[in-house]
């Protein structure tokens, strides 16, 4: 159940696929850190309230992975100590110990540390933790935010705008009169013939 959420995953974000110059095999980087999703996806299954019908969820947006489940955080546990080493409370010792001796939780309450120090080797945004009705877990994703032309569109932005502004008002003053050509030309101040196209 977990390497098949997991894999679900990692088979709808971004890979980078590098050279062999390493080793015959070809590494594969994906946008978010590989052991941060497995982790948190771990943390759903192991710290749930198995008392409730509720599933644990894993949704993968455009900006963000959010994993939620329905448990509630031990007591004595506090959303801030979560970002980094803390004392391991199991909510389930039972699931805890098979996990642990099957090798795939540690039992030393790094877990959630973990994800927050990949993603952010990463340099990726701080994973968020919050608990509600249930605990969610988000992981964000590379987004258009941080591409360089996204950044030079939001910079040149607040420049044309001012510019742009006054025209598009008077344009809109005149759509709902019937106006000709030369009368528009003169409402919006174009000059020539160029700017009628």
């Amino acid at each position: 159940m977990i390497s098949s959420a997991v894999d679900f995953v990692l088979s709808k974000i971004d890979r980078s696929v590098g050279t062999r110059s390493k080793s015959i095999n070809a590494d594969i980087q994906y946008e978010l850190p590989v052991e941060a999703v497995t982790e948190a996806i771990v943390n759903a299954v192991a710290h749930r309230d198995y008392t409730s019908n509720a599933s644990v969820q894993v949704m993968l947006f455009p900006d963000r992975l959010e994993i939620l489940n329905p448990g509630k955080l031990p007591v004595g546990l506090t959303i801030e100590e979560l970002y980094y080493a803390h004392r391991s409370i199991p909510a389930n010792p039972l699931i805890a110990d098979t996990l642990y001796f099957n090798g795939t939780i540690d039992k030393v309450g790094t877990g959630t540390g973990d994800i927050v120090e990949l993603c952010m080797q990463m340099g990726l945004k701080q994973p968020k933790f919050k608990q509600g009705s249930g605990f969610e877990a988000i992981l964000y994703r590379k987004n258009f935010s941080n591409h360089p032309i996204d950044q030079a569109a939001i910079q040149v932005t607040p420049q044309v705008a001012p510019q742009v502004t006054p025209q598009v008002k008077k344009l809109l003053s005149v759509l709902n009169k019937e106006l000709s050509t030369i009368k528009i030309q003169k409402v919006l101040e174009l000059s020539d013939s160029k700017n009628t196209d």
